[in-house]
């Protein structure tokens, strides 16, 4: 019934960053929040965010919204969203009203949603396509200069 356990939260020890599961933010109905939010867990949102969101997970509730940029993991708006997302996965609920541009490398859009804006998918540049094209210039460049005569500088 009772235990020893210790009451004390689960902390971070390794150093590296990554969020320990904890229970999410939860911005209430009847909460407005203006200003950026920054979290390295989840977010809740069933209030009003006036300002940019910066966290892992993003959850607007049915009568939530934000009213700036979303930078996250995994976003699912059910309420409605005003500004840019970019995220690795967007769920568009059939309640969500989205306005802006959402840059993605998955999307899901249920019918009924609302959107307006642009949706891109990331692509990650391999190294190799990076280094290939700029090797294959410098080649040929010098492979110009070798073809030219040289001109006596006197």
């Amino acid at each position: 019934m009772f235990s020893k356990a210790s009451k004390t939260p689960a902390r971070d020890t390794r150093g590296d960053n990554t969020a320990v599961k904890s229970v999410p933010s939860i911005i209430s109905a009847d909460l407005t929040v203006t200003g950026d939010l920054v979290s390295r867990g989840e977010i809740q949102v069933d209030g009003t965010i006036e300002g940019d969101v910066e966290c892992r997970i993003l959850i607007i509730g049915a009568h939530g919204s934000v009213t700036g940029e979303i930078t996250a993991d995994d976003v699912r708006i059910h309420g409605s969203v005003s500004g840019q997302v970019r995220a690795k996965s967007v769920f568009l609920a059939a309640t969500a009203h989205m306005v802006g541009d959402i840059t993605h490398e998955s999307l899901a859009i249920e019918p009924g949603a609302f959107m307006e804006g642009h949706c891109r998918r990331m692509q990650e540049v391999p190294a190799t396509a990076v280094t290939v094209p700029l090797v294959l210039a410098d080649s040929k460049k010098s492979e110009a200069a070798a073809a030219e005569p040289e001109k006596a500088v006197g």
